[in-house]
């Protein structure tokens, strides 16, 4: 069974988001083994300068790459990745499985995530332009896949 690790930054504290997570963890046990980590998130000062951004970019990335197993296959959402649409993120995942074992989707924090960290994606992905808090992408994570396992095994699913 593949394994799909999600590791991000910043803890959830909306319940309404806590339930979405728990509600796809649940569906998506079917389908793989997911776990999440959730990491601290750097303070940002009032005055943030692009020095002081990208140093906490730094922190917070090198601690992401200090929980990430050394065989997964290192996917990070990141505005300046590749877009797909449904069909095509479920046939990536579907033809992902068939050379690892182990996904690991990284989620930065509210600033994203250093240049350090971007080299040594073997994807990087983008769900929208548009800019979400990093906490609700983390809900649309779980859904695309949940979608994408519903499509790559011919189950219906909404649309």
């Amino acid at each position: 069974m593949l394994t799909i690790n999600v590791v991000c930054i910043g803890k959830i504290k909306e319940t309404y988001l806590k339930d979405a997570i728990n509600e796809y963890s649940k569906r998506l046990s079917k389908y793989c083994k997911l776990t999440i980590l959730e990491l601290p998130d750097e303070k940002i000062p009032d005055k943030l300068n692009d020095s002081l951004s990208n140093e906490i970019k730094e922190k917070e990335s090198n601690s992401i790459l200090n929980h990430i197993k050394k065989d997964s296959y290192i996917i990070c959402l990141d505005l300046t990745g590749k877009e797909f649409s449904s069909e095509e993120f479920s046939k990536n995942i579907e033809n992902l499985s068939l050379q690892t074992s182990q996904i690991t989707f990284v989620i930065g924090g509210s600033l994203g995530l250093s240049s350090n960290i971007l080299k040594k994606a073997h994807q990087k992905i983008c769900f929208s332009k548009m800019t979400f808090p990093h906490q609700l992408i983390r809900v649309f994570l779980l859904e695309q896949l949940f979608r994408g396992f519903k499509i790559s095994n011919g189950e219906t699913y909404h649309r």
